[in-house]
Formats: structure tokens, sequence, C-alpha cells
């Protein structure tokens, strides 16, 4: 077992909102914010979940040095400042050399890629930008964060896929339990929301193709549902030792206290179909927390709304957690922001034990046929939750688990 390690401090940027509070308002109302994307007209996927942020927009909160990052990179830095504003930090206050930064993404600033990719062909080497590389290269929203926040500790850019976000959350706790840092800055980014990696997953059959009604086309657990939505998004978590926390009378939202990773070693996209490695992800991350399976109150499922990912997920929780915790899935509301997704969503499970209220799924009335969980539809759920994971799997195998609980 490792010691828990305080929640301090939270920011989110989300198609839902570019705060965790209005995010968190939104994601219980329980409505898709997927719409008609121009930046996808003409593809046989056209719309997606985005931040509603433009880029004028985006630059302007982050400021001047929004002239060089990306759209990923900028919505990182946002996150990150609203979780330690949260947490009662002061960057300009703290040693910095004590200061860790995990900030992991999928695919990273992908529309830089293919607009410089683009310009290459087009219109020759010489009009290619000088900041492409800084750009593009997927450590990059991990270094402006800790430039921005002037945190000088550890600083990682873990890459899971969609696991990346729950990824950097443990690696973060990892680096607290051993004494590497005092305070650590961890979640993902994504803004990946392109023609490029739109036609990829669509090719790949990941994609829901439900244009005529977009907000409803992200449909977890539905027995209709036909793949996930494209979207874009940053969360961010403020991790720190529980004493530390206490000592400088720090507001504590909740605890993280396991965390399980496992690889299935199956195939690069598809969940291995007897469910061993998420499942051990699961039992691995309670093992950690000192928890049985029957403690868990609530699950934070993946909840991609394809059709193998959740009946595999829905068949891992009735097998593990037989005693039917709630389960919700924010990707109904979200879309899937892809690396992104595991901070986002390790980030509304923190305000689901905080708050005492489980959303509900998006576009579900009740789970498929020999789907035997409880999800939380129609309208939110309150409820005494003291124990909730949280799941993440990716592409290539990769499950994380997170287990937390309530403060007090």
């Amino acid at each position: 077992m490792t010691a828990p390690v305080a929640v301090t401090g939270l920011g989110l940027v989300t198609p839902a909102g570019v705060d965790a509070a209005t995010t968190w308002d939104t994601v219980c109302r329980g409505t898709g914010t997927a719409t008609r994307d121009p930046a996808l007209a003409g593809l046989p996927v056209d719309f997606s979940c985005r931040v509603p942020l433009s880029p004028d927009a985006l630059a302007r909160r982050v400021g001047r040095a929004a002239w060089r990052m990306s759209r990923n990179a900028a919505l990182a830095v946002l996150a990150a400042r609203e979780a330690v504003r949260d947490a009662g930090l002061d960057p300009r206050a703290w040693d910095g050399d004590r200061v860790a930064v995990v900030v992991g993404c999928g695919l990273g600033a992908d529309a830089v890629r293919e607009e410089q990719a683009g310009r290459l062909a087009e219109r020759g080497a010489d009009l290619v930008s000088a900041l492409t590389i800084p750009q593009i290269i997927p450590n990059m929203a991990a270094g402006e964060v800790s430039i921005d926040l002037g945190a000088r500790g550890p600083g990682l850019a873990p890459a899971t896929a969609c696991a990346s976000g729950a990824t950097a959350v443990a690696v973060a706790r990892d680096l607290l339990a051993s004494g590497q840092c005092d305070i650590a800055v961890a979640g993902a980014t994504e803004a990946a929301v392109t023609p490029l990696a739109t036609t990829g997953f669509w090719r790949a059959g990941a994609l829901s193709r439900r244009a005529g009604a977009p907000a409803e086309a992200s449909r977890p657990f539905a027995v209709d549902r036909d793949g996930f939505v494209m979207a874009e998004g940053a969360g961010v978590l403020v991790l720190e030792r529980t004493e530390d926390a206490a000592a400088r009378g720090a507001r504590v939202r909740a605890r993280l206290v396991g965390c399980g990773s496992t690889s299935d070693a199956h195939h690069p996209t598809a969940p291995a179909p007897d469910g061993r490695g998420a499942e051990a992800a699961l039992r691995t991350a309670l093992a950690d927390a000192g928890l049985a399976p029957g403690d868990v109150d609530h699950v934070d499922a993946h909840g991609t709304s394809t059709p193998l990912g959740d009946a595999g997920e829905a068949a891992l929780i009735a097998r593990v957690l037989p005693h039917r915790p709630s389960v919700t899935a924010p990707k109904g509301v979200l879309g899937h922001s892809l690396g992104a997704t595991g901070a986002v969503e390790a980030a509304l499970t923190v305000l689901t034990l905080q708050h005492g209220t489980v959303p509900p799924v998006a576009n579900l009335d009740a789970p498929a046929p020999g789907l035997d969980i409880d999800c939380v539809t129609k309208s939110p759920r309150r409820q005494d939750v003291r124990v909730a994971v949280s799941h993440s799997f990716g592409f290539g195998g990769h499950n994380v688990v997170l287990a937390l609980t309530r403060a007090g």
C-alpha cells in the first residue's frame, strides 16, 4: 500500500465549460455538447465536441506567451492555473524546485502537424513555421505548464493513449510518495479534432455516424451506441501529501488512495475480450488502497460509446463489483478527449465525492440488454459516495484505474 495523497485543487477546460464549476454543472445536466464542426466539413464525420474558446479568446486568456503555444498546450496552461489557484497556492511564493509537473497527452498538437505539412507541400520549406517542432513534440504541454508556474521539479509527459491523464495522476502520486516533490500538478490535455485524426478514427470504425443529431451521438452503454465523438479539453489536479496539505491548512477535495496499471498485450486497438488486463488494473488499485471490491460506491466508467468497449467494461464492473455501485460515463456529455479524458474524469470523480452527486449518462434511458450495471440516467442522483473508482483504457492495451475516497 502507498500512502494516500490529498487532491487540493482541480482545473477543467472542456466542451462543457472553461472552468471546473461550469463543466460540473453542464455534466450534471446530462446533455451532449457535440455540434457540427466547420473544420470537419465534407468528411464522413463532421461533428465534434469543442472547448467553447476561439483561438483569439484562448490567446487572451493565456496572455503574452500564447503566440508560441499550440492549442493543447494553451488548454493545459489554463487548467493548471485554475487547479493551482483552487488549491490556494501561489507560484510566486512556493519553492519551485519541489513542484512536479506531469501532463500527458495522446496525439498532442495534431492541428499544427497537419497545417505545417500542408504548408510544406503547397508553399515550400521557407514558409514552415520555426515553431513547428516546439509545438508538436508531445512533452511541450508539460513544458509550458512548468514555465508558466515556475515549477522546476520533475517534469514528465506520459503518453498511454486514452489512459494518459490517469497515468499522469498515478505517476504524480508516486513522485510524492518517493519524496521527489512536495506538490504535483498532474493531468493531461488534447486538442486533436483535426481532419486527419478524425478520418483516422473513422476509418478504424471507432466514431459515431449519428450526424443527424450530433448532441445525441455519444451514448455510452446504450443499445444503439455506434462509436465515440471526437473532443478536446484539459484536466489538471493538484496533489500533495496528506500531512503537507494539513500543515498548511489546505482544503482537501478528496484523497487518491490507490492506482492500478496493466497492459492487455493483446491488440493495438481492440480490448482483450476476456477483460483480464482491465480487471487486474481495478483489483490492483483497490489492493493498493487497502479496499475490497464491496467498498466501492461509484464507478466513473471509461464508457466510450463503442459497442465492444462498453460491453467489455460493463462485464468487468458486473464481475468485480456485483453489488452494483452507481455508474456514470461523462463522455455522453463531453465526447472523447482522447489523452485528456482520464484526467478530466478523475476531476469529475473528485467532484462526485465532494458533492455527493452522480451525474447522469447522457442519451441513455437504460443500459443495453445484457449489461448488468446500475447506470445513472436522466438526472443527477444524490448519493453518499465514500469510495469511487475511475477507469481509463487506451489503444495499445493500456489500462489505468484510480481509486479515490471522500475527504471527510
